[in-house]
């Protein structure tokens, strides 16, 4: 049991240290914030603020400190491209989240660990598609965006309430997150074809989505273990890892692209 306790806790200072989000420990970021709030997050500044920003953004629960945390994010990434580095990672925290707790549910498989790890999956499934929908309509409808946004974490709140005070239905959950990801699917694959001439990068999605569809069906279809290890849950986490790397390329290609593009506009303007 100590031995146990001990990976565990092992387990959890590894996640706490993972390079997860670069950009958010930089000093220049964070003092960005640090003095972007001091600014605008207190008296008269933030009554202006409050009074200037759209109602749509209040609903969704957009704060002052958001918004500093939004542009100092931009500052950092122009900082960064001027000195001739890579884009950092800002605020990776609902993947991380997720694979940290489908380590701990394997490692452990309790009620709490399970529920954690099928939430998580549920969580990222709906980011995507989230994702999908700031990418495809939120540039140009943010309202739409944020609306979007209110109705995925009701729908996360009902299903992860449902699971924990009503009734944990395996099948119910399966189907809901089948459902989910062909919306995620079918809605990433309709940008890429509409754009993949225009965007060369978005190939880099295409693929993505379809190896993932792909993927999923280790979940479906179950198998013996292959030399009595690999069953295909364990490959499908195995197989899972460098889709999300290049899922994360074309992200950072998609960005270079609308910098650039809104760099372009503002030396017309």
């Amino acid at each position: 049991m100590a031995g146990r306790t001990a990976r565990l806790v092992l387990l959890a200072g590894a996640a706490a240290l993972a390079s997860g989000s670069q950009g958010d420990r930089e000093p220049v970021y964070r003092d960005c914030v640090h003095r972007c709030e001091e600014r605008n997050c207190s008296g008269g500044a933030l009554r202006h603020f409050r009074s200037r920003q759209p109602i749509y953004m209040s609903l969704a629960g957009w704060t002052c400190q958001d918004d500093c945390k939004y542009e100092c994010m931009w500052v950092t990434v122009g900082l960064y491209l001027k000195e001739g580095h890579k884009v950092p990672q800002f605020h990776g925290k609902v993947s991380l989240n997720a694979w940290f707790w489908s380590t701990v549910f394997h490692t452990k498989d309790t009620d709490l660990t399970e529920k954690m790890d099928y939430f998580c999956a549920s969580t990222v499934i709906l980011h995507s598609v989230y994702l999908c929908c700031v990418r495809t309509v939120g540039l140009q409808h943010p309202a739409v965006a944020s609306a979007f946004r209110a109705l995925l974490l009701l729908m996360l709140t009902a299903h992860v309430s449902y699971l924990s005070l009503v009734h944990f239905d395996y099948g119910y959950n399966l189907a809901a997150n089948v459902a989910i990801g062909l919306v995620n699917v079918v809605w990433w694959l309709a940008w890429c074809l509409r754009n993949r001439r225009r965007l060369p990068h978005v190939r880099k999605c295409m693929v993505v989505v379809l190896l993932l569809q792909g993927l999923s069906l280790l979940e479906l279809l179950d198998f013996p273990p292959l030399f009595w290890v690999l069953d295909a849950h364990a490959i499908w986490h195995i197989s899972t890892i460098p889709v999300h790397v290049l899922f994360f390329s074309f992200l950072k290609d998609d960005s270079l692209y609308l910098l650039k593009e809104s760099e372009a506009k503002l030396k017309l303007d």
